[in-house]
């Protein structure tokens, strides 16, 4: 019991990690997974069951059965292994090793004296041979052909398959097999080059565009990071200076003794404060979030990640014509759920919804891809310190609004925010509640 219960609990690990990988980093693991299966799908098809044909040939023909088995065993062992380092040379994140292929070069002449060995004592019949050498060059050439040039490549499989053939030639292999060897080689050499190397390019292709679009993200955020500091120099540049200067005369006033030192003193005292209100300013007018503005930035931001965006009733009543307060509120909805589109699921469209009712604006913020994970963090999903979901529904909460979250049938996941049209803010600037009784405002249908 306690058997199964474990094999249950991986495989839920399994569908779990499964489900928590991206789309491309899928594509990856399959990609992968289909190279090193297509080894073991020759391995235990066309080389395994010719070999027993051997049984029936003497001792001398099963031992060389049993060794070429093993061999191609241990080759095909060797190729899973060198398959994720031959992923890595190709997409140029890491070189591969050469020692590595040591191993797996004598196996590959070893089974090649195996194959002829048995040819000529007779222990692989003919049907048997043709499949035995279709299998012959699969677990070293997937990997292989992942490290050298194409035309590399297929000169060296020439060279190997010229090799081969003159082998069993000379052990009497008649002419007709040497043809269906040779057939079986020139297939077995295009199946690897057509099925290893294009899949790889095409997925480098697309790592490359992910890394693209992380770079757009990253360059988005530090030319924000630039532009806040700019503010921030242009604020204080000016005015350290002046206090600089007012201090030094201050210094050289008050050494002589002169009384005007407490006059500079007091100017810079007042330049000061003045320079820390323009920092409050500054900071105010960056952490307060302005609903066209956080729209846009959300737009750009999504985008920049390869999700596209759909924004419906920004230019309209909704948008536009809701007092300060409202949209502030709903900036910081938009702010916070366009954060977590990126972070969680896998979404390949966002829809922003924004509605005007009689006495409140809706915002709707919605993304595909959810599948078994939560994209914007849940109906319970904060991170703490006022953020997350709870954190809108405090913020949203003292105003008398409300905010709901969930899935939307199977792929889909909506964020639904409610601000009543009274919503003012209080004596501090902050956002606060009207005194006077709302009625409850109406939300948008589910339906789209």
């Amino acid at each position: 019991m306690k058997g199964l219960k474990g094999v249950i609990g991986r495989v839920r690990g399994w569908r779990r990690g499964w489900h928590e990988r991206s789309k491309l980093e899928r594509i990856d693991l399959y990609t992968r997974v289909t190279l090193c299966s297509i080894t073991w799908f020759f391995a235990v098809s066309w080389g395994l069951l010719p070999l027993g044909d051997a049984l029936d040939e003497g001792p001398v023909a099963i031992a060389l059965a049993g060794a070429f088995l093993a061999a191609n065993i241990a080759q095909s062992v060797l190729s899973n292994r060198n398959v994720a380092l031959a992923f890595d040379a190709y997409r140029g994140t890491a070189p591969f090793p050469p020692g590595r292929l040591r191993l797996p070069t004598a196996l590959q002449v070893l089974m090649t004296g195996l194959l002829v060995a048995l040819a000529a004592v007779g222990g692989v019949q003919e049907e048997g041979l043709v499949l035995l050498v279709l299998d012959l060059p699969v677990a070293f050439g997937i990997p292989y052909v992942l490290l050298v040039p194409v035309r590399r490549f297929l000169l060296q499989s020439a060279a190997f398959t010229a090799a081969v053939l003159a082998l069993l030639a000379a052990v009497g292999v008649p002419g007709g097999l040497l043809f269906g060897a040779f057939v079986s080689l020139v297939v077995v050499v295009l199946l690897v080059l057509v099925s290893a190397r294009p899949s790889v390019w095409s997925l480098s292709v697309m790592w490359q565009a992910e890394e693209a679009r992380d770079m757009q993200a990253q360059l988005a955020v530090a030319e924000e990071r630039l532009r806040f500091g700019r503010d921030m120099h242009d604020v204080l540049g000016r005015n350290l200076s002046v206090i600089a200067l007012k201090s030094e005369l201050a210094v050289e006033l008050a050494q002589r003794g002169n009384p005007a030192a407490m006059d500079q003193m007091v100017e810079v005292q007042r330049i000061a404060r003045a320079s820390q209100q323009e920092v409050r300013d500054v900071v105010r007018g960056y952490r307060e979030a302005d609903l066209p503005t956080e729209l846009m930035g959300a737009q750009g931001v999504l985008q920049a990640a390869g999700i596209s965006v759909t924004v419906e009733g920004a230019d309209g009543p909704a948008g536009i014509g809701a007092p300060a307060a409202v949209q502030a509120a709903l900036g910081w909805v938009v702010r916070e759920t366009a954060t977590n589109v990126l972070r969680h699921g896998d979404p390949r469209h966002c829809w922003i919804r924004l509605a005007r009712t009689r006495d409140a604006v809706v915002l709707e913020v919605e993304n595909d891809g959810a599948g078994a994970t939560r994209p914007l963090g849940g109906a319970d999903g904060d991170d703490g310190g006022g953020s997350g979901l709870a954190g809108l529904r405090v913020r949203l909460g003292a105003l008398g609004g409300s905010l709901g979250a969930g899935a939307v049938g199977d792929d889909l996941f909506r964020v639904t925010a409610t601000v009543p049209l009274t919503a003012r803010p209080d004596t501090n600037g902050r956002l606060a509640p009207s005194p006077e009784p709302s009625a409850s405002p109406s939300v948008l249908p589910e339906e789209r």
